[in-house]
């Protein structure tokens, strides 16, 4: 199996149709995605998993209760025609220092913007993370995510399907493979269209999502 790579935080899991998407996670797996929450303002709510450890999936679509955004929605879920495995966090220690020492290394992964969001249950979770705008367009390369004082994601109890294995492609894996350095982290990498691909462990057996 492939090594899961370092400091990593959630995969994200992006989709025009949410409940669609988790309806086929559920009947593919066995297992059904909690209710995460709303990010009011940007249009859009997510479902999660754990991944085993503090490694959570996070699948996103749009939210048909707000109203458009009248911008893009986040990781460009109105352009998708269905769900794809769209990018990657890290969690590193120092989320400043992580960023300071990628922009030492030549890769500038964006300033640190402060999100937030409701659990069904009420608790307000706040993180930083890197800006998405500044990001590698082939969502290879990791934005970096800080929860700080909040509670993780996967503190609540997230139903669980272990990550077994995470891999990706690329025209020019050369490439990725130096912003990965910048950011300390890695990915296995081959080389093809760009995409990424992740196996988990679950009642079913070992399943696959690209």
């Amino acid at each position: 199996m492939n090594a899961i790579p370092a400091l990593l935080d959630h995969l994200v899991l992006a989709t025009p149709d949410l409940a669609a998407t988790v309806a086929d996670f559920t009947r593919r797996t066995g297992v059904t995605p909690a209710p995460g929450g709303v990010h009011v303002g940007f249009g859009t709510r997510n479902h999660l998993v754990s991944l085993g450890g503090t490694r959570y999936l996070e699948i996103i679509g749009p939210d048909p209760e707000q109203c458009a955004p009248g911008r893009p929605r986040p990781f460009e879920v109105d352009g998708l025609t269905g769900p794809r495995t769209v990018t990657w966090a890290i969690s590193p220690p120092d989320l400043d220092a992580a960023i300071a020492a990628a922009r030492a290394q030549g890769y500038d992964p964006g300033p640190a913007q402060s999100m937030s969001r409701r659990r069904p249950d009420g608790t307000l979770l706040q993180w930083r993370l890197t800006d998405g705008d500044d990001a590698h367009p082939s969502g290879l390369v990791p934005f970096l995510i800080d929860w700080g004082t909040s509670l993780h994601p996967t503190a609540s109890g997230l139903p669980t399907t272990p990550l077994l294995s995470l891999s990706a492609s690329a025209p020019d894996p050369d490439e990725i493979r130096s912003l990965l350095a910048a950011l300390d982290t890695d990915l296995d990498l081959t080389t093809g269209p760009v995409g990424i691909s992740f196996t988990v462990g679950t009642p079913m057996g070992p399943v696959t999502f690209g």
